[in-house]
């Protein structure tokens, strides 16, 4: 029976960056203008499997502990796919809207820096707080291990491409008919939210489920019962994509 790891490929990069310790945040910012190091062929291929399967890519990381002695990823090419994908998923909309570059320019620095940057800095921060105070085994006789900062800001990079996905990428599809006044809009645009938070919890459990020295991370999947009861209440006339979308543009 084949290795699951084998289903994502391995990185290409240059055989000596894997001999070195891990990268610095300073270095993992470096390297962006660095292009020939970056792996644009293992982060999409990551970026599928997180729809379709996203244990595998936490196996892969798993992976990547072992070989390179760091959780958190030392290529920025996955963040940089994930931005390009903001820039596109929001001309598309702006251009669906005709607002024109101010538009625009409002909707990326709400999508971009407010609700991917400065979000994931406080919701990775509040998982890392999390993890490393009540998740961890103590055990006197392992050596003690913390969750990286870094890493859980990976997490939330990994969730929310899941969520930018459902949210915005089907919801742009599907929007000639979520702006329609009917129950049917308001069920398919509030449903994709509803998929889009709860895919993002359950991607957010698998990454730190993925670390062993870890207990209960089923406590990352008790937000996925209180966004089905916001999703229930919803249904009674609160349309989710109309409210931001107007508020977006």
């Amino acid at each position: 029976m084949s290795d699951p790891l084998s289903l994502l490929p391995q990185s290409n990069i240059n055989p000596q960056f894997r001999r070195r310790v891990p990268l610095h945040r300073s270095a993992l910012w470096r390297r962006v203008f660095h292009w020939r190091q970056l792996d644009f062929e293992l982060a999409s291929w990551q970026m599928l499997y997180l729809l379709t399967s996203p244990r595998h890519v936490y196996r892969s990381i798993y992976y990547h502990k072992q070989t390179k002695n760091q959780w958190a990823r030392d290529d920025p090419a996955f963040m940089i796919l994930q931005v390009g994908g903001i820039l596109v998923a929001t001309a598309a909309y702006s251009m669906a809207g005709g607002v024109g570059i101010h538009g625009f320019c409002k909707a990326l620095l709400q999508l971009l820096l407010v609700n991917y940057v400065a979000a994931g800095i406080i919701i990775a921060s509040i998982t890392w707080l999390i993890a490393n105070r009540f998740l961890r085994h103590q055990n006197i006789h392992a050596t003690d291990q913390q969750v990286e900062w870094q890493y859980a800001f990976d997490v939330h990079c990994n969730s929310f491409f899941a969520f930018f996905v459902f949210a915005y990428v089907l919801q742009f599809l599907f929007l000639p008919l979520l702006m329609k006044t009917s129950w049917v809009s308001l069920f398919l645009g509030n449903s994709l939210f509803a998929v889009a938070g709860s895919a993002y919890a359950y991607i957010t459990f698998l990454g730190f489920q993925a670390m062993p020295f870890l207990h209960h991370q089923e406590i990352f999947l008790y937000t996925i019962p209180m966004i089905a009861i916001v999703y229930l209440l919803s249904l009674f006339g609160f349309n989710v994509s109309q409210h931001l979308l107007d508020f977006y543009f």
